[in-house]
């Protein structure tokens, strides 16, 4: 298995566009990409404008469609304009999961 972790802040007062945008991915995600096993977002409880996803894929070629799909594209169209700073990615080798 393979994940990322992104950690993503957006600019003061765009908080919302941001949770908006997050949004419409993991839709895409759950309507579209069945080897995309997980794909969870978060906003930080002490900062409204910092987000993370963390993200569980099948293999590499699931991680690969999942990264070149249109939804991710629109999502960086909107979310370039109003990040603060640049997003933290961490792509990881899955060691251990609890499940249910």
């Amino acid at each position: 298995m393979i994940t990322i972790t992104a950690v993503i802040t957006a600019k003061p007062g765009k908080e919302g566009v941001m949770a908006d945008a997050l949004l419409s991915v993991a839709d895409h995600v759950r309507a579209a990409e069945p080897d995309t096993i997980d794909f969870f977002v978060a906003q930080d409880r002490d900062d409204p404008c910092r987000f993370t996803t963390y993200e569980r894929f099948t293999d590499e070629a699931a991680m690969d469609r999942h990264n070149g799909s249109a939804a991710v594209a629109d999502f960086f169209a909107i979310a370039k304009p109003i990040l603060s700073g640049e997003v933290v990615l961490v792509t990881a080798d899955e060691l251990s999961a609890k499940r249910g």
